[in-house]
């Protein structure tokens, strides 16, 4: 990888984790589910409003956002997250992070640049694996989730 390409790769995450998007609790959900990852600390609690496709086709993820505490790369890549499942039904959710999951384990990223080629270089650190991958485990766990009307927590433990 290019000197240039790691350097907007790291812009990329410390931008995210001094910026969050998404972040907050989002009052018209009706999924969430939290992640704990015991090793660090970390801690992500994802907020999903699922709308029913207006053709009958699958749920959506109308909103989205994440709240928790941690480390740079799990509060990044949580607010990357958020940006790019917006809108996204479940199958195009595990699709996306199955790719995610092959950047963060291998550091081999897609042919088209991505802000999620970002996080190619946590592969050389395994134990940030479990890190990055946090608020996407909560976004998965909270879309499988059944509705509520008012917001409940299901909580994901990585170890």
């Amino acid at each position: 990888m290019s000197a240039d390409l790691t350097e907007l790769y790291q812009q990329v995450i410390l931008d995210h984790n001094r910026r969050p998007r998404n972040r907050g609790k989002l009052p018209t959900a009706n999924r969430v589910a939290h992640g704990d990852n015991p090793t660090c600390g970390d801690q992500c609690s994802v907020y999903l409003r699922v709308a029913p496709a207006a053709t009958g086709g699958p749920d959506r993820i109308a909103e989205i956002s994440f709240d928790g505490s941690g480390c740079a790369i799990s509060q990044a890549s949580a607010s990357l997250m958020t940006t790019q499942v917006k809108g996204k039904t479940a199958d195009e959710v595990a699709a996306l992070y199955k790719e995610f999951h092959e950047i963060v384990t291998t550091g081999k990223s897609p042919e088209e640049i991505s802000d999620l080629a970002a996080f190619a270089g946590v592969h050389a650190f395994p134990a940030r694996i479990k890190c990055a991958t946090l608020g996407w485990h909560a976004a998965i766990e909270a879309f499988k989730s059944d509705p509520v009307a008012a917001p409940t927590t299901t909580e994901t433990h990585l170890d």
